[in-house]
C-alpha cells in the first residue's frame, strides 16, 4: 500500500541578509522578500513500513503524477502484482494521466497493476501522505527557501531523518467509526 499526495511550496529569497542570533537576541529578519516561483512536492507514504519519498517538480501536471505512479511500480516495486495507492480526488489523480504521459502499451501495463482507492470528498485527511506533507511543513519548510536546489537538498535531509524512524503507522479509525463520523459525505440509501 502506498499513499500519494503532493503540495507545493512557494519559493521565496531573502531581500537583506538576516541578523544572526546574538545573546538576548533572537534572529532578526526582514518582513520584505523576494519570490522565486513555486515548486511541487510529490510525497509517497508507505504506512505498513513507515517509508517516505519525496519528490521535488517544477509544476503540478498529470504527467508529472504519471512519472511518479511509474516511478512506484518499475523502480521501487517492479516485482509485486499489484500496488494499492491511495490518492484523494484531484483532478490529474487518474489512470488517464498514463496514457498522458506514456504509450498506451506501457500506460496499459502500469494501470493493470494499480488498485486505487480515493479518499471521499472532504476526507482526503484520511490519506497519511497529507499528514506526511503536514509534519515535512512544520519539520522541514518552515523557513524561505529561495529555490528548487535548496528545497531538494531540505526535503532529502527530512527525508532521510525521518525514514531512519521507520515506524509504521497504527492506523485505529475502523469502518464503524468512518459510518459516524462520515455519514454527512455519504448519500443515503432510501428503502422504498
Amino acid at each position: 500500500m502506498v499513499c500519494l499526495d503532493e503540495t507545493n511550496k512557494q519559493l521565496v529569497a531573502e531581500t537583506r541578509t538576516p541578523v544572526p542570533t546574538e545573546p538576548g537576541q533572537p534572529k532578526r529578519v526582514d518582513y520584505e522578500y523576494e519570490r522565486q516561483g513555486t515548486a511541487n512536492l510529490f510525497m509517497t507514504f508507505e504506512p505498513l513500513t513507515g517509508h517516505r519519498q519525496v519528490t521535488v517538480t517544477d509544476q503540478r501536471t498529470a504527467v508529472d503524477f504519471a512519472k511518479v505512479v511509474r516511478e512506484i511500480l518499475d523502480v521501487r516495486y517492479p516485482h509485486a502484482e499489484r500496488v494499492v495507492l491511495v490518492l484523494d480526488n484531484l483532478n490529474t489523480h487518474t489512470p488517464a494521466a498514463l496514457y498522458q504521459a506514456f504509450e498506451p502499451a506501457v500506460a496499459r501495463r502500469l494501470i493493470e497493476r494499480l488498485e486505487i482507492h480515493h479518499t471521499p470528498k472532504h476526507g482526503s485527511w484520511l490519506n497519511m501522505a497529507e499528514i506526511e506533507l503536514s509534519v515535512l511543513s512544520r519539520q522541514g519548510l518552515d523557513r524561505r527557501i529561495p529555490d528548487a536546489a535548496t528545497l531538494t537538498q531540505a526535503v532529502a535531509a527530512w527525508e532521510q531523518a525521518r525514514n531512519t524512524i521507520t515506524r509504521p503507522v497504527d492506523w485505529r479509525f475502523t469502518t464503524p467509526d468512518a459510518r459516524i463520523k462520515l455519514k454527512r459525505l455519504y448519500p443515503s440509501i432510501q428503502h422504498g
